[in-house]
């Protein structure tokens, strides 16, 4: 087995699976913060080398940083240097109207004493409301943070692609685009794929295993609602529920597990190797806290999906009513069921202390 990547840009290569971190961060239930540190290792030395993270999930920079930090010491710069690290910097919705270019910046130093690097290798920046303030002005920050040498390549994340095209068009180089995208949820197929083919913008795929529904885990499971306390488990029962109602997407875990029996994998792989099959897409991003699921999560780069398997996924998924929209559209409405979910101001003060610097 060997573990698949891409290249973003010239020297920026990823591995095609990405450790996902927002599960590390608060609201998602338990995190035994040495044993994450300590089983990134178990990750990197599995090939997968690419591992996400954002300044506002609380404490994940500071756990990618300390563990690189650790790596270095015991085996050297060229080990730890393997690690590619992508975060997101995401100004609080009621920072838009004033925030300041130096401020912007601020994140940006304390991401890097978080991660304990010099380079940042892929910052994906992200505006609440492109109504609200100067988003060009933020973005240009980061576009002379490049030229500082504190960042080497810009994305975005949870953007559509008449935004993007402001920046493009402007002469800012966007080399790749964070989005949800699933087997329950394709909103970024045809025309959002075909505009990053057109631009040079490759997708790095969230939510493609849907919080963990999409695993035999939920097999077989009766209806639980939305009443959980893991905020994850609501957005994507959400997600679910915009797929079709709980028998269609029983039928489609049943079909994803078929897929699997038939190849020797579990239909988290199915789901998985389904994504990283769609046009445009570079990597998806597997959210796990911990190195016990591993051998699972490699399994994807075991399988390869024939026509049949193609054709039994795609009958199932003929007969969902959506996702629909423009990606990020549901959950963009602050209004709407999606987005009353989300907190919208997690950006703490740039100055403030970073543990373990």
């Amino acid at each position: 087995m060997t573990v698949e990547t891409a290249d973003l840009r010239p020297g920026h290569r990823i591995s095609r699976v990405i450790k996902g971190g927002w599960q590390l961060a608060g609201d998602h239930g338990e995190v035994r913060a040495a044993d994450a540190i300590a089983d990134m290792e178990a990750f990197l030395d599995a090939g997968i080398t690419t591992f996400d993270c954002a300044d506002i999930y609380t404490g994940v920079e500071e756990m990618i940083g300390t563990f690189i930090a650790d790596v270095r010491r015991r085996r050297g710069s060229e080990v730890a240097d393997r690690v590619m690290v992508h975060t997101k910097l995401v100004p609080d919705l009621g920072r838009l109207h004033d925030i300041r270019p130096d401020e912007v910046e601020a994140i940006v130093d304390r991401s890097l004493k978080r991660l304990q690097i010099e380079q940042i290798p892929l910052v994906q920046f992200f505006w609440w409301d492109m109504a609200l303030g100067n988003a060009v002005e933020a973005l240009q920050v980061l576009r002379e943070c490049q030229k500082k040498g504190k960042i080497a390549n810009l994305g975005t994340t949870n953007w559509d692609f008449p935004v993007m095209d402001r920046f493009i068009d402007g002469g800012f180089d966007v080399v790749s685009a964070q989005v949800q995208y699933s087997v329950l949820d394709r909103r970024p197929a045809g025309a959002f794929a075909e505009w990053g083919a057109r631009r040079d913008v490759q997708i790095l795929c969230y939510g493609t295993l849907a919080g963990g529904f999409l695993t035999d885990q939920w097999l077989g499971q009766p209806d639980p609602g939305f009443q959980f306390e893991n905020r994850s488990l609501i957005k994507y029962r959400l997600i679910v529920d915009e797929f079709g109602n709980w028998e269609l997407f029983q039928t489609l875990l049943k079909t994803l597990k078929s897929v699997g029996d038939k190849h020797g994998v579990s239909l988290a792989s199915v789901a998985t190797r389904w994504v990283l099959d769609q046009p445009q897409v570079a990597a998806a991003i597997v959210g796990a806290r911990y190195a016990r699921h591993l051998p699972k999560t490699l399994d994807v780069f075991n399988v390869t999906l024939d026509a049949d398997d193609r054709a039994a996924i795609d009958a199932v998924l003929a007969q969902a009513g959506g996702p629909n929209g423009p990606v990020f559209g549901l959950e963009g409405d602050r209004n709407g069921r999606h987005g009353r979910i989300m907190k919208y101001n997690l950006n703490t003060n740039p100055a403030d202390a970073v543990h373990g610097a």
